[in-house]
């Protein structure tokens, strides 16, 4: 059995839940949620990415949303806690996605060298 998550641990604005509930009308019936999963990487020490689950393990944290699931990892959850996700659309075809109130644990920018590609927006 998977572990129920709070909205401290997994929070999601209106716009996000909103997308969420149009994507998941959309998908295959064997999908069961969305995993959000973090990879090393980035400013803050962490990047985090999104996409379709169809197994929810025991250890797995979820908060379900009646319409989807966000399914988490423990390790992830870990870095997960006080991050917002959030659904931004800018109208002319730029829509994504974005984690807010990442955790500076590196050096902030310039720390990861990615400033040096222009990667850094302040």
């Amino acid at each position: 059995m998977s572990i129920a998550l709070t909205e401290s641990e997994v929070a999601l604005t209106g716009p996000a839940v909103d997308k969420m509930t149009e994507l998941f009308a959309q998908v295959e019936d064997g999908v069961q949620g969305v995993r959000v999963y973090a990879a090393a990487g980035g400013c803050s020490g962490v990047s985090f990415g999104m996409t379709f689950t169809d197994n929810i393990g025991e250890q797995d944290g979820v908060r379900d949303f009646n319409e989807f699931k966000v399914v988490v990892d423990d390790d992830t959850l870990g870095y997960l806690r006080g991050v917002e996700i959030d659904f931004v659309d800018q109208g002319d075809g730029n829509a994504t996605f974005v984690f807010n109130n990442l955790p500076t644990q590196g050096g902030g920018c310039s720390s990861c060298g990615s400033s040096s590609q222009g990667g850094c927006s302040s």
